[in-house]
Order: C-alpha cells, then sequence, then structure tokens
C-alpha cells in the first residue's frame, strides 16, 4: 500500500505522495488519476523536504496522462499547504520545480499566496483554422505554453471542450501543444476564466499558469489591471497581484483526504474504445 493525500487548489485536485520511497510509473499515475474507477485527480506530484542548510521542499508533478509537466501553480500552492500540514514549515517556505523555486506563504486554514515572476516575454498573436473559420487567440509560456482565447459574449457558453479540445494540439504549436483558456474582463478588475487542459484532455475547474497567461492578455490588451480578481470554473476566486517586480497568485488550497493506495487502485480495463456505426 502507498500513503497518498488529496488535496485541491481551488477545484484543480491532485494526489500527493511525501517522501515515497519509490517515484510511482507513469501507468500508476495514469491509473491512480482515472476518475471513476480509482482516486481520480488532475494530477500527482511528490513533494520531499530539500536536503542541505537552504531548507525548502522538492517538487516534482505528473498530468493525470502520466506524464511530466514543468510547472503546475495550482499544485505548488497545494505542496506547500501540504507541508504546513506536515509540520515541515510554518507560515512561509520555497518550492523547488523543474521551472524554478517559488516563495509560498500561508494566508489562512485554507489559502496559500505564491511569488512568480511577472511573463517575460509579450503575448504573441495567432490565428487558427478552426472548422474553416478563422480563430484568434494569444500564446505565451508560463512554465508551460498556453494560449488564451478572450471571449467576451460570456463563457457560459463557451466551447472550451469543442473548441479547447483541437487547438490543444494545433499543428502550429509543436509537439508539446498548450493549454487553451477563455476568458472575459468583466472589468479591469476582474476576470473570468475556463481552461481546457493538456495531459487532464478535458476542461479543470481552475488552472493556476492559466490564470496568469489570461492576466498577462488582459494587461497586454488593455482590458486588465493588477490587482486582479479571477472566477474559475470551480466557483473559488483566485488573486493576481503585484510584489515588487514580479506577481503573486493567491487562494484556495486545502487538504481534502489522507489513506492509502491499495493495489486494486491501479487495476481496471483500459478507456472503452468504441466500434464504428455504419
Amino acid at each position: 500500500m502507498t500513503r497518498f493525500y488529496k488535496l485541491s487548489g481551488a477545484g484543480n485536485d491532485f494526489l500527493a505522495l511525501a517522501e515515497p520511497a519509490a517515484v510511482p510509473g507513469e501507468a500508476e499515475i495514469r491509473a491512480w488519476c482515472r476518475r471513476g474507477v480509482s482516486l481520480g485527480a488532475d494530477g500527482l506530484f511528490v513533494l520531499r523536504r530539500s536536503p542541505g542548510a537552504a531548507g525548502g521542499l522538492d517538487m516534482d508533478y505528473w498530468n493525470a496522462d502520466g506524464l511530466p509537466a514543468d510547472l503546475c501553480l495550482n499544485g505548488t500552492r497545494c505542496a506547500a499547504q501540504l507541508a504546513f500540514l506536515l509540520g515541515w514549515a510554518e507560515g512561509e517556505t520555497t518550492v523547488a520545480t523543474p521551472a524554478g523555486r517559488f516563495r509560498a506563504r500561508r494566508l489562512d486554514a485554507s489559502r496559500v499566496e505564491l511569488e512568480v515572476p511577472a511573463p517575460l516575454a509579450p503575448p504573441r498573436e495567432m490565428v487558427f483554422d478552426a472548422a474553416g473559420e478563422p480563430v484568434t487567440a494569444w500564446f505565451l509560456p508560463v512554465g508551460v505554453p498556453h494560449l488564451v482565447l478572450p471571449w467576451p459574449a460570456g463563457l457560459a457558453g463557451a466551447p472550451v471542450v469543442a473548441l479547447g479540445r483541437p487547438l490543444r494540439s494545433a499543428p502550429e504549436l509543436g509537439p508539446a501543444g498548450a493549454n487553451v483558456n477563455f476568458v472575459r474582463f468583466p472589468s479591469p478588475e476582474r476576470m473570468e476564466i475556463r481552461t481546457f487542459e493538456r495531459g487532464v484532455e478535458d476542461e479543470t475547474l481552475a488552472c493556476g499558469t492559466g490564470v496568469l497567461a489570461g492576466a498577462a492578455v488582459g494587461l497586454h490588451l488593455g482590458m486588465a489591471r493588477l490587482p486582479l480578481a479571477v472566477l474559475t470554473q470551480g466557483g473559488f476566486e483566485l488573486a493576481v497581484g503585484q510584489r515588487g517586480e514580479g506577481w503573486t497568485l493567491a487562494g484556495d488550497a486545502r487538504l481534502i483526504a489522507d489513506g492509502d493506495l491499495h493495489v486494486e487502485t491501479a487495476g481496471g480495463p483500459p478507456p472503452a474504445r468504441w466500434s464504428a456505426g455504419l
């Protein structure tokens, strides 16, 4: 059996292993993250205490498809929250990821703030063909690649999956593809966002790097300013602020459950592949 923690960052849910004896493989992660037949999650992270005098935390992250990702900011906030709950840190800590080291601060029992660098490059406008119709989006990397589509008509009926899925792997983006974010700015101080996440291959309830990408596009287009309150699909609000030359991302990060992963959680058949009709 494997000890696990289940956490949620504004609806982005994760499985976490704290200093496990072994790192799970791609197939195990994919099985554990599959909803309905296992615990289910948007991804999994492994958390360890950093060796040496500097202290802090080391975090590695995998999407639900079992493949690694350099950065997941909601996951990073949850990793810091788990460290606080385990007594590994008190009030503040740093989390090292493949995309860099981030300072985390516990605001209260269910909120964590990260200090993050402001995006270095301005968003790049791109035009895609979607079933014969041109679609304009803005591309920028925020640790991982993102597309942002301003959607002034409102997000209730936005084609997050129908349009997000083909854009996520558009040939113009190369083999890595990108996360796809639909955003609306009701006022310069507020943003609404829905995200189709690569690696999950579906809409998620929140995406921290997507929130930063959307904020960067809003600032670039003169539609937003910091501080920015951001409503996510999960109903939670995240806050993007400014501290010195960098930004902050703050909001919900909570422990949902902990327990033991039994061997059966990695079992079950693969998803059904339906035969074609006549």
